[in-house]
């Protein structure tokens, strides 16, 4: 089947078929391959983009200036103090206007009212990066990195994510691994699991797809013969410090130590984490330690099993095949 993304927006890893998404980690991991080369092909000379942000996230940003750069894109960036933070009429003027001067809009941490309308009346492809609902270009990133770490299909990997469930990076991973059929563990305090909506929904598109999808909250049983084992994020963007507090007293037993990359039984298991916070981390009060952030110790993050590093550089990369696949001609 041919895929073709050109001129659509990227919201979502729902808006994304599994073949879709399959091709973009593919294309991706080409991309890679000819940035590594020399023999990359600049392919959005004469394009023009918007960098729409809510919050400023050095990491992402910069992600997304070097993806474009590298194709020839021009990058302009528009910060909180320089658009309505309410959807309204001016936002939607505003996103009218925007779409008559670039190619293409990158919302980061925009709420969900302001980005969808944004994308409605832009009339150019819009991404997004870093909602309070999803990350689509993060689980692209992370697919493109599990596939260099193992000799496996994505079909046949077993993912487990351990941390709040109920945080954007888990569930837009959850959708993901079940568009690509992978055996995916959601290890969970209950109280911060997802709402059971968004449980059968996972749960229908993986069996759908070939795919296992469970939310636990006995962590070994959830780790157990895992691939890779993923840090989830332990707080949402608004989270409230009150509602934070409650989090970390929920979330400190599921940090991820040595012991519990142990505990999966397989000595090819990886270490992950959502990128941004491994590089913009906001020092809370928390039940960690000073070896290490309350998510993950510092051995884990240092160990031979760590592959966060290769998750932040291909990050770039999937924002590239983003790009790409979305405004190449």
């Amino acid at each position: 089947m041919s895929i073709n993304l050109h001129g659509r927006n990227v919201l979502s890893v729902d808006t994304l078929a599994p073949g879709e998404l399959r091709f973009l980690v593919q294309l991706a991991s080409d991309l890679k391959v000819a940035k590594r080369s020399g023999s990359e092909r600049k392919q959005l000379c004469t394009r023009s983009l918007a960098f729409m942000y809510e919050r400023n996230l050095p990491f992402v940003r910069a992600a997304f200036e070097v993806a474009a750069c590298d194709q020839g894109a021009r990058v302009i960036c528009i910060g909180p103090d320089q658009f309505a933070r309410e959807p309204s009429s001016e936002i939607r003027q505003m996103a009218g206007m925007l779409g008559r001067i670039f190619d293409a809009i990158e919302c980061c941490g925009l709420s969900h009212d302001i980005m969808t309308a944004v994308a409605e009346r832009a009339g150019i492809p819009v991404y997004n990066v870093l909602s309070q609902q999803c990350d689509p270009c993060q689980v692209v990133a992370d697919f493109q990195t599990m596939r260099e770490f193992t000799h496996k299909h994505l079909s046949d990997v077993t993912l487990s994510v351990i941390g709040n469930g109920r945080v954007s990076g888990a569930r837009s991973l959850a959708i993901g691994a079940a568009k690509v059929g992978m055996d995916f563990r959601l290890v969970s305090p209950k109280e911060l699991w997802p709402d059971q909506q968004f449980i059968d929904r996972a749960k229908a598109e993986a069996w759908k797809n070939g795919g296992k999808f469970a939310v636990l909250e006995d962590i070994a049983a959830g780790v157990l013969d895992a691939d890779f084992v993923y840090a989830s994020r332990w707080f949402s963007h608004d989270e409230e410090n009150a509602r934070a507090d409650r989090a970390v007293q929920l979330l400190t037993p599921f940090g991820v130590r040595m012991a519990t990359l142990e505990a999966t039984g397989n000595p090819h298991s990886k270490f992950m984490r959502f990128v941004p916070d491994f590089v913009c981390h906001q020092t809370r009060k928390s039940g960690g330690d000073e070896t290490g952030s309350p998510d993950a110790s510092q051995n884990v993050l240092e160990s031979k099993a760590s592959i966060v590093l290769d998750q932040a550089e291909n990050r770039m990369h999937a924002t590239k095949a983003i790009l790409v696949a979305t405004l190449a001609r």
